[in-house]
């Protein structure tokens, strides 16, 4: 049994028959059609972001599986705060606050993509982020909260993250 991999990065809910998808799937005799709309639908949530996203079809069958990746942590960071873009210059410039809740939220999401083996180690790759951005969480130097994290100062919140 033969599989082919289209891989590809879309706009969220964006993805069309044309290139780089159509060309890529027309010689693998799928229903380019069906597959775009399937793509859109799983993607829709990420729209104004790109998104990697795999085809892979079984050559023998034409039976395919579509698998989503997720956006960078700073693409999720600029969604939840409503932003174009990070800050020009991070050290001084802040262009808006993360709530650490949401930065929890992210980390759960990346979680299986990420350096980190455990929630807080990936809630502080978030934080670390944001530090790049110019963003605050909290109100805070996202650094500070990072020690706090290290303090043991929101353990509640990871441990009912944890639980769900």
């Amino acid at each position: 049994m033969g599989e082919a991999t289209v891989e590809v990065l879309i706009e969220g809910g964006k993805a069309t028959p044309g290139p780089p998808l159509g060309p890529a799937l027309g010689p693998l005799g799928v229903n380019i059609g069906k597959v775009v709309a399937e793509i859109n639908e799983v993607t829709k949530e990420y729209e104004g972001m790109k998104v990697p996203v795999k085809v892979i079809v079984d050559t023998d069958t034409r039976e395919y599986r579509i698998e989503v990746g997720l956006p960078p942590v700073s693409a999720l960071i600029k969604k939840e705060i409503g932003i174009e873009k990070g800050s020009s210059e991070p050290g001084s410039k802040t262009v808006g606050d993360l709530p650490l809740e949401k930065a929890i939220d992210i980390a759960k999401k990346k979680l299986e993509s990420m350096l980190s083996y455990d929630l807080k180690g990936a809630t502080k790759e978030v934080l670390g982020t944001c530090v790049s951005m110019g963003v605050t969480v909290n109100g805070k130097d996202p650094r500070e909260v990072q020690k706090e994290i290290d303090e043991g100062m929101y353990d509640e919140l990871f441990e009912s993250n944890e639980k769900e």
